[in-house]
């Protein structure tokens, strides 16, 4: 990986093309087939990876409805074209939504992922109630934090997993219990109307036994290998949506929900930072303009 010179994007039908500021990305997107190939499977490297975006409208392309140049918007970009660590982006309309004048693009970069991930595995996939109990596995990293707390809010009993050093952290995001996965039993939690796993493996096995006739495993670390006894268990791709965008940000806005970000650097810095030689709690955000 290395920072290079690249020509500025073309916003072709539908596009808009967005002066980058802040840009989120995460690690595992290396391992994704569309980080390297376009929709048909065609190799398209070198590729520019970072999916999350904050940044402004500089041009639209042809028929592009909904947005205006020079409008302040974040979103997520998509998987098989090059990304957001990068000065310019083009990015497809239907995947902003506007960015209020008073949420930094630090912010809004760090939301698209962890906040529409949080979303959509709480509230489409796992179809959340208010009043029932919400084990979240890594309760204080950048996705976990945000299903901690949207599903306090929503009126859950959570229970939060992670490392030690993650109690507190967990329980001020909201979470009333918090289990430590390397001296607590997992199993001694039972009955919980739905498991919302970012680990995957044996953690994600153990954790199928431990829903309610009824409940739901919902994960985002690869198909299932354990199904709840009499519960459902699914595993799903978060997709850009404006309008649970525009729910996310406004819980920012009024103080609802809060970021959890854990390192800032800049695009000269991007390489390192994607590569960190230790632990960061935290999602990484890349400000790409000061």
């Amino acid at each position: 990986m290395t920072l290079a010179e690249r020509p500025k994007p073309e916003a072709t039908a539908n596009d808009v093309l967005v002066e980058v500021h802040g840009s989120g990305f995460t690690p595992g997107e290396l391992t994704w087939p569309g980080t390297w190939t376009d929709r048909l499977g065609r190799d398209r490297t070198p590729s520019i990876p970072g999916h999350e975006v904050a940044g402004v409208v500089s041009a639209l392309g042809y028929g592009t409805r909904g947005l205006s140049v020079g409008q302040r918007v974040f979103g997520l970009a998509d998987w098989s074209r090059d990304g957001t660590l990068a000065e310019y982006v083009a990015i497809e309309a239907r995947n902003l939504a506007p960015l209020p004048a008073d949420v930094d693009f630090t912010v809004g970069a760090s939301l698209p992922i962890s906040g529409l991930t949080a979303w959509q595995g709480l509230f489409v996939h796992g179809r959340f109630q208010a009043g029932q109990s919400v084990l979240v596995h890594g309760a204080a990293g950048g996705v976990g934090s945000m299903v901690t707390q949207l599903a306090t809010e929503a009126g859950a009993y959570v229970i939060g997993t992670g490392r030690a050093a993650d109690r507190q952290p967990t329980l001020d995001f909201g979470a009333q219990e918090f289990v430590d996965l390397g001296r607590d039993t997992l199993e001694d939690v039972a009955g919980v109307d739905l498991v919302f796993d970012v680990i995957g493996g044996d953690i994600q096995k153990r954790s199928a036994g431990l829903v309610r006739a009824g409940g739901m495993l919902v994960t985002i670390a690869g198909p299932p290998e354990a199904q709840p006894a009499d519960g459902l268990a699914v595993d799903f791709v978060v997709e850009a949506d404006r309008a649970q965008l525009g729910e996310i940000v406004q819980r920012i806005r009024d103080g609802r929900l809060r970021t959890n970000i854990g390192n800032v650097a800049t695009l000269d810095d991007a390489v390192v930072a994607f590569n960190p030689t230790e632990r960061i709690k935290g999602k990484t955000i890349i400000r790409v303009r000061s």
